[in-house]
């Protein structure tokens, strides 16, 4: 089995313990709302209004349905960070001791959804930033060879990403 990626904290098992009792009808559904907002950092993936009705639902405490959320934010996240294969994420799912129907509604999330999770990761770590100052530098010629080459390399590892 590959090394683990999520590890097996209290707050993990306590989450786990979580989401194992959510009605397996609507967990896809939160997963799929999680993983379309999960690149937009700054922007929670619920409402205050949406929350409360999520508790509701899901017959949980306020802090509880936050580690749940952001348990299941952390996984999708670590997915994304390690471009994660399905048989890899389940077998990480799997030894953490996730339910099988919550694993594979992770998985089919994952399989619909996370090679666009992960453009739109790679597109707001990459795309400049608005509103730079005009910078100028000035090379030699050895560095501005130097430099050249640099980005050459990173081009070529960005490259092979893909």
């Amino acid at each position: 089995m590959a090394a683990p990626i999520i590890p097996e904290s209290g707050s993990i098992k306590k989450a786990v313990l979580l989401i194992n009792m959510i009605d397996p009808g609507k967990f896809p559904r939160l997963l799929s709302r999680i993983l379309q907002k999960l690149h937009l950092k700054a922007e929670s993936s619920f409402s205050e209004e949406e929350e409360e009705k999520l508790q509701a639902a899901f017959s949980v405490e306020k802090q509880d349905l936050h580690l749940v959320l952001e348990t299941i934010s952390f996984i999708l996240e670590q997915a994304v960070y390690h471009n994660l294969k399905p048989a890899i994420l389940q077998q990480q799912l799997e030894s953490i001791h996730l339910d099988q129907d919550k694993a594979e509604a992770f998985v089919s999330a994952w399989i619909a959804a996370g090679q666009d999770t992960i453009e739109k990761f790679r597109q707001r770590i990459l795309a400049p930033q608005k509103n730079l100052e005009k910078v100028f530098v000035e090379f030699s010629h050895q560095e501005l060879f130097e430099f050249y080459n640099k980005l050459e390399t990173i081009q070529a590892q960005l490259d092979s990403l893909t």
